[in-house]
C-alpha cells in the first residue's frame, strides 16, 4: 500500500502533466476534487475533507467499437442515416453508452457530416476530426451557445443528468441540430420519463424520436415516438380524444406505451397486448354484423368490450344507419342490448363543405351548409375528429372547455379545420 508522501507525488506529477504535456487537461479542478484527462485516461483525484483518505482512480477505455461492430439492424442504421435527429443513448452505468455514442459519432463522420461532442471530462474515443467541446466558463449553456454559432449537423452530448442539461439539449434540438443524448437508465421508458416535466408534452416527439437501450455493450431494445391525436387505449368515449405520444418498437411497430395528459399529471402508461375476442364477444360481434349489414355490405364492427360497439360505414350511408332524430339506431342498441357508435371510415372524407364558425359564451357554434338532420365529420387535415348530426339552423354546438373543444379551436387557429358530408 503506497503512503500518504507517495500518494501525493504522484498527484503532483499528474498536475505537472497537465499543465505541459499535450492532450492533457484538467476537466474539474481543485485541492480536494480534481478530475485529469490525460489522453484517453480520466485521473479522478480526491483528498480529505471530501474523502477520508487521499485517493487517486486512473480509469481508461477498454476498447474501441464501429457500428458495423454491433450487429444493428440494417432498419436502425437507415433510421439513423436519414431520418433521425433526437436520438437518446440509455443504460445504466458501466453498460457501454459512451461507447456506442461515439460510435455513431464516428458513423457521422465518415458520411461527411460535421460532429462535435459536448463532455465533462472530455472522454469519448472519437478521431481527431470530431471536435470535443467541455463546460465554457463552468457551463454548458455557454457551450451551446458557442456550438449555436458553429452550426455542428450533430453533436454527441454525453451524460444529460440535471434539468439545465435537458433544457440545453431540448434547446439546441428545436434550433435544428441533430442531438444525440447519453442519459442513465435502467429501463428505456425510464429515458422519456426523465423528459417529462421539464419540457411540454407535445413537444417530447419533436425533440426525442429515437431511444436506443444499451446494456452489457449491445443494442437490446429501440423505441421510436409519434404524436398523435386520438382517444387514449382503454378509454371508449369520443370526447376523451386528445394528444397522445405514442411509444413503439422500432422493429416490430407494436405499440408499447402511450403518454398523455390525465387531469393535471403527464402520464406514461403501458400498452396492454390485445386480448383475443371471447367466444360470447365473437358471437356477439357476428349477430351486429347481420344487422348492420342490412343498410350497407361494408360496414365493419369492432368490440370495444361486451357493453359497447363501434360501427364504421361511409359518409353517405351513416343518415340511414343513424336515422332521424336517431330513430334507428336507438332501436338498434335496444334490440341488441349494446351501446352502439357510428364512425366514419378515415379513408372516406366525403364531400367537404363550407362552415362560419362563432363564441357564445361556452360554446363554439359551427354554422354549417348543408341541410337539418344531415350528418356532418370534422377533421384536423384528414384525421378524424368527430362526427355530428346537423341540429337546427344548421349548427353545431362544442364545448371549448371539452377535449374536443380545445383540439377545435386549435385546429381553428391553424386553418386546419374541415367539414366533410
Amino acid at each position: 500500500m503506497l503512503t500518504e508522501k507517495e500518494l501525493e507525488e504522484i498527484i503532483k506529477e499528474v498536475m505537472d502533466a497537465a499543465r505541459y504535456e499535450e492532450d492533457t487537461f484538467i476537466e474539474i479542478g481543485g485541492h480536494v476534487a480534481s478530475v485529469v484527462q490525460m489522453g484517453d485516461m480520466r485521473i479522478a483525484i480526491a483528498r480529505p475533507p471530501f474523502s477520508d483518505g487521499i485517493e487517486i482512480t486512473a480509469v481508461r477505455p477498454i476498447v474501441k467499437l464501429m457500428l458495423d461492430d454491433y450487429n444493428i439492424p440494417d432498419k436502425l442504421r437507415d433510421r439513423l442515416a436519414k431520418s433521425s435527429e433526437g436520438i437518446i443513448i440509455a443504460g445504466p452505468p458501466g453498460s457501454g453508452k459512451s461507447t456506442f455514442a461515439a460510435s455513431i459519432a464516428e458513423f457521422y463522420e465518415r458520411t461527411g457530416k460535421i460532429v462535435k461532442t459536448m463532455e465533462s471530462p472530455r472522454d469519448l474515443q472519437v478521431g481527431p476530426a470530431i471536435t470535443q467541446y467541455s463546460k465554457l466558463k463552468g457551463s454548458f449553456e455557454n457551450t451551446a451557445d458557442m456550438l449555436l454559432l458553429v452550426r455542428p449537423d450533430y453533436t454527441i452530448f454525453d451524460e444529460v443528468r440535471k434539468t439545465e442539461d435537458f433544457t440545453i439539449f431540448s434547446d439546441m434540438r428545436l434550433a435544428g441540430i441533430g442531438m444525440i443524448g447519453v442519459v442513465h437508465a435502467s429501463d428505456p421508458i425510464d429515458a422519456v420519463q426523465r423528459f417529462m416535466g421539464r419540457i411540454e408534452l407535445g413537444m417530447v416527439p419533436h425533440i426525442l424520436d429515437t431511444v436506443i437501450f444499451v446494456k452489457d455493450g449491445q443494442v437490446q431494445k429501440i423505441y421510436f415516438l409519434k404524436l398523435v391525436v386520438r382517444t387514449p387505449t382503454g378509454m371508449t368515449e369520443a370526447d376523451l380524444a386528445r394528444p397522445v405520444v405514442e411509444v413503439r418498437d422500432f422493429l416490430t411497430n407494436k405499440l408499447e406505451y402511450e403518454i398523455y395528459t390525465y387531469g393535471e399529471e403527464n402520464v406514461i402508461i403501458p400498452v396492454e397486448a390485445e386480448k383475443k375476442e371471447s367466444g360470447i364477444m365473437n358471437l356477439a360481434k357476428k349477430q351486429i354484423l347481420l344487422e348492420m349489414r342490412r343498410f350497407d355490405r361494408g360496414i365493419s364492427v369492432e368490440m370495444v368490450n361486451e357493453n359497447k360497439v363501434i360501427v364504421r360505414a361511409d359518409n353517405d350511408v351513416i343518415p340511414k344507419l343513424i336515422g332521424t332524430k336517431g330513430k334507428t339506431i336507438k332501436e338498434l342498441e335496444e334490440k341488441l342490448g349494446i351501446s352502439i357508435e357510428v364512425s366514419p371510415k378515415v379513408a372516406t372524407l366525403g364531400k367537404e363543405v363550407g362552415f362560419d364558425h362563432e363564441e357564445t359564451g361556452a360554446y363554439i357554434v359551427f354554422t354549417v351548409e348543408s341541410k337539418l338532420g344531415k350528418i356532418v365529420n370534422f377533421y384536423i387535415e384528414t384525421e378524424y375528429l368527430f362526427s355530428a348530426t346537423l341540429g337546427k339552423n344548421s349548427q353545431i354546438r362544442v364545448a371549448k372547455d371539452s377535449d374536443i373543444g380545445r383540439d377545435v379551436m386549435h385546429a381553428l387557429l391553424k386553418n386546419e379545420l374541415k367539414i366533410f358530408t
